[in-house]
């Protein structure tokens, strides 16, 4: 980005139709704007159009300018759209509760530049991961609960959520169930990873029952989070193999690498803007 130009990216899904991307693209090169990147899917199943946009804008055009200019083709063209500076990072709050794994890989992407947000925080329910946190200058809040304390302990996950303007939850390995109210509240700015390649051996110890199955591949699943356990939508999948000569703590070794790689991916597809919701499922512009 050139000092006289910003960055931003346009995401949208319309009914498809002969002649959207005519029109949008007539918009945008209106307002002075370079299309550096583009995408599209057309859903044959749903009929469903899909774009992501890279925009390179002179600094004379505003971002309110230009939303208004794509208003106006919206509006013939049904579009549901966004339009977001690309420096503007998403802010990301992570929850964690005793296994680290992925909390810090995600901790030494960011503090690496390997991620486009701003983490604002480490939400725990255990205190084994303060001195992680803090170590990368980050605050830590250690939230215990209990079944009798829930309600009142996710109550504090939202205030949060809310003092830090956090736009994305991340759940690595944070192994509470959340409720189906907080659920709700966090829609489709939620990310879980699950330790298991779904839809098999959903819940507790799929390495486990993996083993037990005598199983060739273990993988991990990161998805948004529903108030149907495992049910959300998926961002990312990952697998390796394995052979019947490991145990089931080599399996786990080799599924929390897995895990971190899936999440850390779907992380950086969600606050880089390259996920749209189809439905049930996701449509993830790589």
């Amino acid at each position: 980005m050139s000092a006289d130009h910003h960055d931003l990216v346009l995401t949208f899904l319309s009914p498809d139709r002969p002649g959207i991307l005519a029109a949008v693209t007539a918009c945008v090169f209106k307002a002075g704007c370079d299309i550096r990147d583009a995408q599209q899917f057309g859903d044959d199943a749903s009929r469903t159009f899909f774009v992501r946009m890279h925009l390179s804008a002179p600094v004379s055009t505003s971002e309110s300018a230009l939303s208004e200019a794509i208003a106006t083709v919206a509006g013939q063209l049904d579009l549901r759209w966004s339009l977001r500076p690309w420096q503007r990072k998403l802010r990301s709050l992570i929850l964690v509760s005793k296994y680290g794994h992925c909390l810090n890989d995600l901790l030494h992407r960011w503090r690496t530049g390997l991620l486009h947000t701003d983490i604002v925080g480490v939400v725990s329910n255990h205190e084994d991961f303060r001195s992680l946190t803090q170590w990368y200058g980050l605050p830590f809040h250690h939230l215990p609960v209990t079944p009798d304390t829930k309600a009142a302990q996710e109550a504090k996950i939202l205030e949060l959520v809310e003092s830090t303007q956090t736009d994305l939850v991340v759940l690595a390995r944070y192994m509470q169930v959340l409720s189906e109210n907080l659920c709700r509240q966090l829609d489709g700015r939620c990310i879980n990873i699950h330790h298991s390649f779904l839809p098999s051996f959903k819940g507790a110890s799929p390495y486990k029952r993996a083993y037990e199955r005598g199983v060739k591949l273990v993988g991990a699943t990161a998805h948004y989070v529903t108030s149907d356990l495992d049910e959300g939508p998926i961002i990312e999948q990952d697998v390796v193999r394995v052979n019947h000569a490991m145990n089931a703590d080599e399996m786990t070794n080799l599924g929390r690498e897995v895990e971190a790689r899936v999440l850390a991916r779907a992380v950086r597809w969600h606050v880089e803007h390259r996920v749209i919701l189809n439905a049930g499922k996701t449509i993830v512009f790589q």
